[in-house]
């Protein structure tokens, strides 16, 4: 492990508990295992304020945790913050929340297989996927598998991606593992797009639509303005916001209210917001 290092106000739990990312697992000593990539990695936070990583591994940690987002520059640029009750309570219960930088395959892939599943079944899926399919990785005597590479869930067919629990999604991921694998798409590419492009490019891939690739935009692209709404967050936004929205508003109108009223970071806002309703069901 390497030294602590400095993490501002950071909360390495909250942030893989958010419903971000599915893999990580504790390790029962107080750290917490997964891969960056392709490697194998454990993070352990010993104080508020610190964080540690596999020794090697501390920049590939700071750039996927987000530990150089200016979270006070970000807390200062929602309009109506200090105004807004829902909002500052959802950034009291998480204040060390942060957007995961994640690899972009594994982003778009994982919330391909996470439609209408509950956070549980989404972990096991992601861990099945891996274990029949990643590169199986090891660290301090524990085994630890990679996100499969597109060529592999390509190859791997519809059929066994359903045993491993997709259902109708299997077809989803089978068909956007082909594209990648085909060289049809460049993920890489993508990043080079405006905003509503990157969305609507996501939006092609077989089984996305608008909130998949607003997740996908958020977590796999860095877009931190994107405003993912799933059935938590339109429940919350009709409840607490729903003077400003229009109490029989349509769903667009709902989308196009946390864009405008959360600015440019929304995605933030979203996060605090989604975390503290899925545990606190404000």
């Amino acid at each position: 492990m390497s030294a602590p290092f400095a993490a501002g106000d950071f909360d390495l739990k909250a942030t893989l508990h958010s419903g971000q990312v599915f893999h990580w697992r504790a390790d029962g000593a107080g750290g917490y295992l997964g891969a960056l990539g392709g490697r194998a990695v454990r993070l352990v936070q010993p104080e508020s304020g610190l964080l540690a990583a596999t020794a090697g591994a501390e920049e590939a940690a700071r750039v996927y945790l987000g530990l150089d987002h200016e979270i006070s520059k970000i807390h200062e640029s929602f309009p109506r913050g200090r105004e807004d009750a829902i909002l500052r309570e959802a950034m009291a219960y998480c204040p060390g929340l942060r957007i995961l930088n994640q690899p972009s395959w594994e982003c778009l892939a994982t919330f391909i297989t996470s439609s209408l599943k509950q956070v549980a079944h989404i972990s096991q899926i992601s861990h099945e996927l891996r274990q029949r399919f990643g590169e199986r990785l090891e660290i301090d005597g524990n085994a630890i598998y990679a996100y499969p590479l597109p060529q592999a869930i390509a190859d791997a067919g519809e059929d066994a991606l359903r045993a491993c629990g997709l259902g109708y999604r299997a077809r989803g991921l089978h068909r956007a593992a082909l594209r990648l694998a085909r060289g049809e798409v460049d993920l890489d590419a993508l990043r080079e797009l405006p905003d509503d492009e990157l969305r609507e490019a996501l939006c092609g891939f077989y089984g996305v639509g608008e909130k998949i690739a607003d997740c996908v935009s958020l977590f796999g692209f860095g877009r931190l303005q994107s405003f993912p709404v799933d059935v938590w967050i339109e429940r919350l936004l009709r409840k607490h916001y729903g003077g400003q929205i229009g109490e029989k508003a349509p769903l667009p109108r709902v989308r196009e209210f946390a864009q405008a009223h959360f600015g440019r970071y929304g995605g933030y806002a979203q996060q605090y917001l989604f975390h503290y309703a899925r545990l606190e069901g404000v």
